[in-house]
């Protein structure tokens, strides 16, 4: 079976060929470990950590190198540390912030049901080869020495926005007017820079007197360098580190070691927005994943880490997701059925190959829980679906052998008047037929207050939708 990826780099989807099939190599961009990671980060960690079990599916789970790395070299870490510890010298607070940042980290998505990478390098541990890529930049030509700056010369690499499929003229044009007078030209970039008083400082490169910190996008070139080679098989992120951070990567890479890629495939998970709204502080939608599992911010309930992870892996990786309230109402239903199936299931030796087909068609997780549901609707029936139903669901790491107790985390027991409830439930398929989608949709959320979750489905013989209800808190 063959596995095909979406390329950013050629805007297509590709039959997925490892450099070395005994080694294959994966590099995707970590936290930065200042605060608790928000919901959007957990996006990335989540899609990637499913490409990572459908690689060693594929290829062994011995023959995988997965790198995510750790970015413990920022502004808002120094911040953070003064601010967090003013009586302690500097390198000391920025260790203490990032070591218990770096811990939420992990044990947030340990929750969701997220495998630890291979490897998982701290900038902080790679100054030297950052140095090192600086040097080679500067001897072959790419790079420039400039008031105790090291700077990319853009205009040296003719297909420099080609990932980004952006022109260097679009570039110029859209750059910011007040440009440093050091810089050759406007899109230039920083890969050293002097320290400035309360900041960390190591011995600079390229001769510079004055010690100084490495510029954002010099750390993953060398980490990715040291740890999978100078070009790897694929690089992962965000959409929003397209550009500038992976076209600065590339432009690093390849032009320190003069090779054509830096890795053969880029992927990039879509935008993620709450309640149908970009998500930020000042719109008070502003959600973290320590959040989610452990308060009752959001949807007025804590939610289990498999529940979170269901709930983003309904919608295509490529594509923008709405977080919603709803979205996870519905996940918590659908995981609470399917632990009932399987609670006492042995799981089958592999998981479903249907399912494996569709997760190998660019990691198609609306297609592939179609077919879990399926496999859900066989189990009903069938002890032996139930075993392939749970091996599936551990797979992709949507199960671990959790009990329904477990799942309903932070859920009350509510006493609710049935009549009523079957009430409100006619109403609403009323308005659905009668194509009231406002008031349809008032009800759905009357229910919901209540504390019930509903659940739509198509009678097979009628066509009819049939609509069943549970209390989810």
């Amino acid at each position: 079976m063959s596995l095909t990826l979406y390329n950013t780099l050629t805007r297509r989807k590709e039959t997925f060929e490892p450099i070395d099939p005994a080694r294959v190599r994966m590099y995707v961009c970590g936290p930065t470990v200042y605060d608790y990671a928000h919901i959007g980060n957990a996006r990335p960690v989540i899609v990637f950590d499913l490409l990572f079990r459908l690689l060693r599916h594929h290829y062994g789970a011995a023959h995988v190198t997965y790198a995510r790395n750790i970015t413990d070299v920022d502004d808002k870490i120094n911040a953070r540390a003064a601010a967090d510890y003013p009586d302690l010298p500097l390198n000391e607070a920025i260790r203490r912030v990032t070591s218990a940042t770096e811990k939420q980290f992990h044990d947030d998505i340990a929750a969701l049901g997220v495998l630890p990478p291979t490897v998982e390098p701290r900038a902080t541990e790679h100054i030297e080869e950052m140095k090192r890529l600086c040097e080679a930049l500067v001897t072959r030509g790419h790079a420039y020495v400039a008031q105790g700056h090291v700077l990319f010369d853009v205009s040296s690499m003719p297909d420099y926005g080609r990932l980004s499929n952006r022109s260097l003229e679009e570039m110029e044009a859209g750059a910011r007017v007040e440009v440093a007078p050091y810089k050759k030209g406007p899109m230039d970039f920083v890969l050293w820079k002097p320290s400035k008083p309360g900041e960390p400082a190591w011995p600079s490169p390229c001769g510079i007197a004055e010690p100084g910190r490495p510029g954002w996008h010099i750390e993953c070139s060398a980490m990715s360098e040291k740890h999978l080679g100078p070009i790897f098989d694929i690089h992962g992120g965000g959409i929003d580190l397209v550009f500038p951070h992976h076209e600065n990567e590339i432009a690093q890479s390849r032009c320190a070691h003069g090779t054509p890629v830096m890795a053969r495939v880029w992927m990039h998970n879509g935008f993620l927005q709450v309640e149908g709204e970009k998500m930020s502080k000042s719109l008070g939608n502003f959600i973290t994943i320590h959040e989610l599992l452990e308060t009752r911010k959001f949807g007025a309930s804590p939610w289990h880490g498999r529940v979170v992870r269901l709930a983003m892996l309904g919608t295509h990786y490529r594509q923008p997701i709405d977080w919603t309230a709803e979205r996870l109402l519905q996940a918590r239903a659908t995981l609470l059925d399917f632990a009932d199936l399987i609670a006492s299931a042995e799981p089958a030796a592999a998981p479903n190959a249907d399912v494996i087909a569709a997760l190998s068609d660019d990691l198609n997780t609306p297609s592939a829980l179609s077919i879990v549901h399926g496999l859900a609707k066989s189990a009903r029936r069938n002890p032996e679906a139930a075993g392939e139903l749970r091996a599936t669901l551990e797979f992709m790491g949507l199960y671990g052998g959790e009990t329904r107790g477990d799942l309903n985390v932070g859920v009350e027991s509510v006493n609710v008047d049935a009549a009523q409830i079957e009430a409100l439930v006619a109403a609403r398929l009323a308005a659905r037929k009668a194509k009231d989608f406002k008031e349809s949709d008032r009800i759905r959320d009357e229910l919901a207050a209540l504390g019930v979750s509903l659940k739509d489905a198509k009678d097979p013989k009628s066509g009819e939708i049939i609509t069943t209800w549970e209390v989810a808190r």
